[in-house]
């Protein structure tokens, strides 16, 4: 793990499992009304960090790619609170955000994980936790990390203490 400017955080998972230990650790972290959005190539392994944030959140039933449906929603046993998996790799920009009601998931007091996040960027709400994966060599990615906003800036500062305790 490195920091780079405020606010930034370079993680490092060597595979898969690792990926999910990270993305438990976070998802252990998550409040109402949190916004992960998750970028990177196809295969990069945006939905297995979105199923342990989901994991770790403890989503019933566990995450899978929301990819024909848009969004799934997710509850966790003995509580209201929902999390909401986006995955926007069939919309093709800006132009379609108004049909697609994210508004309402976005400005809720749901919590949110975005996958193919960059596609609408500028829709997107200014706070939130943006984790760019790229793939590195064999199984590894890197992770790099930027807090947009208060809340999101302490959840990742909270997620880098947990990550480095639990490695």
């Amino acid at each position: 793990m490195s920091a780079l400017a405020a606010g930034q955080v370079i993680m490092r998972s060597e595979s898969p499992r690792g990926s999910n230990a990270l993305g438990m650790a976070l998802g252990r972290l998550l409040r109402d009304g949190d916004i992960v959005c998750l970028s990177g190539p196809l295969g990069a392994g945006k939905t297995a960090l979105a199923r342990g944030i989901g994991a770790g959140w403890g989503a019933r039933p566990p995450l899978t790619s929301p990819t024909y449906n848009l969004a799934h929603e997710h509850r966790r046993p003995g509580d209201e609170e929902r999390l909401i998996h986006i995955d926007l790799y069939r919309i093709s920009g800006p132009a379609e955000a108004p049909s697609l009601g994210l508004d309402e998931i976005l400005y809720s007091d749901a919590i949110a994980i975005i996958e193919w996040a960059e596609r609408l960027e500028d829709e997107l709400p200014r706070d939130r936790l943006c984790i760019d994966i790229e793939l590195a060599a064999g199984q590894a990615r890197t992770l790099i990390i930027r807090a947009h906003g208060e809340r999101h800036l302490a959840l990742l500062h909270a997620w880098r203490r947990t990550a480095e305790l639990e490695s």
